[in-house]
């Protein structure tokens, strides 16, 4: 197929692709129709069987590690840790909606850090709506805070986000000198977005309405607390020692799992679906479709247009990048397009991109999946998302965290070095 032709269709592709993400006729998997996108694009020549196959290699590791990470947080809500953790938020709080965002940030935070985005979004959001009818405030602040940080927050650590994990296998850094790296603009984004809020629903957080009653406190999930404790620990250690982190994350996930089977809270099946299969060969998928993107032009334009260099202009430059092209075509395709490119100007471009498109989907809905996702829940449980409310809050939050991320990158990248 020649060039101009295959370029076209690619992009053709990956678009159609993205809006079936995002609208999911019928609630259809994403997969669907990415799956044959990414054998028509191979068919008609728009890419080789060969890169097709190294994307599907690269990816490979990412999605397993993806896939046990699933399997994680889904038997830690088994087990019951999200259920105590909206009991926790109850009784800091005492009704007081000013403290429930507080606990909420905080709780939103450890959880995406942990045990990914996708644990926020799919596990803590109902909680949260739960915990606010309970304490009797209004629910708005603290589902928004859900769907931002299950975004910010993840850039703290590689098993955070899929973008990280592609990310972190591209930057050659240990799984420690990652997190070191990333500690300080993790904080940094976490509490420009905190200050953020707090002015933002300022009249949300000075209202209240009437209480429900209040349930049981349940008890405290030890058994998954030091799984999940013992899985980071073995992270740490596996990077050391150069073990693929996806086998740690194998392990914590068998552990939680066994147990479930083994007291009859789940079957095999179960199991199988929480590491959502679909989901899965959708991400395959869509990295197929957007290397043939990339090597029908896409990669030569954005050369034009990137920074070169880690310094700090060029860190803010890749960001804000980043961060735009995650809101047109998507984070995860954006990571995939943008570091073959900065791979070679060293870790700190690398992290630079991780900023942009992990805050940057913060703007719209379709910058991101867990911000779909998070959204599609928010109305199956009654309750509505404006979307200009939306976008006006993503325009105050994206460039006040990201500015300051990547200038705590800078200063994290002078004091701990590479």
């Amino acid at each position: 197929m020649n060039t101009p032709l295959a370029e076209t269709l690619s992009i053709a592709l990956l678009v159609a692709v993205l809006a079936w993400a995002v609208v999911r006729p019928k609630g259809l998997p994403e997969a669907v129709l990415a799956v044959p996108a990414a054998g028509l694009v191979i068919a008609t020549g728009a890419i080789s069987p060969d890169h097709a196959w190294a994307e599907v290699e690269r990816l490979g590791p990412v999605v397993g590690f993806l896939a046990a990470v699933l399997v994680l947080a889904h038997f830690c809500d088994v087990e019951g840790l999200f259920r105590a953790c909206g009991a926790w938020m109850a009784r800091s709080s005492a009704g007081r909606p000013g403290r429930l965002l507080t606990a909420v940030f905080a709780l939103a935070s450890a959880i995406t850090a942990v045990l990914s985005l996708d644990a926020t979004v799919v596990l803590l959001t109902p909680v949260v709506l739960a915990t606010a009818a309970r304490s009797g405030v209004r629910a708005k602040p603290h589902l928004y805070a859900c769907a931002h940080l299950s975004n910010t927050a993840s850039l703290l650590l590689p098993v955070s986000n899929l973008t990280n994990l592609l990310a972190f296998a591209a930057s050659g850094l240990s799984f420690t000198r990652f997190a070191a790296l990333m500690a300080l603009p993790w904080l940094v984004a976490i509490g420009a977005e905190y200050l953020l809020f707090r002015r933002f629903f300022e009249d949300d957080l000075k209202a209240s309405v009437a209480r429900s009653d209040t349930a049981e406190t349940p008890e405290l999930p030890v058994f998954a607390l030091v799984t999940v404790g013992c899985t980071l620990a073995g992270f740490v250690v596996a990077s050391a020692v150069g073990i693929e982190p996806a086998w740690v994350a194998l392990v914590g996930a068998l552990v939680l799992a066994g147990r479930a089977l083994v007291r009859r809270q789940a079957t095999p099946l179960t199991v199988v679906r929480s590491a959502a299969p679909g989901f899965l060969a959708f991400v395959l998928a869509l990295g197929v479709v957007v290397r043939a993107v990339v090597d029908n032009g896409l990669a030569d334009a954005l050369r034009h247009v990137l920074p070169e260099g880690s310094g700090l202009v060029a860190l803010l430059g890749i960001a804000a990048l980043a961060a735009v092209l995650a809101n047109l075509i998507n984070n995860l395709p954006a990571v995939l397009v943008l570091l073959p490119l900065t791979a070679t100007a060293g870790p700190g471009a690398v992290l630079a991109v991780l900023i942009g498109v992990n805050i940057g989907p913060n703007l719209t809905y379709a910058g991101s999946l867990a911000t779909l996702l998070w959204r599609r829940i928010v109305q199956r449980h009654g309750h509505e998302v404006e979307l200009g409310e939306f976008t006006r809050l993503g325009l105050l939050a994206v460039p006040a965290a990201l500015v300051p991320a990547t200038l705590a990158l800078w200063a994290s990248l002078q004091v701990v070095g590479v």
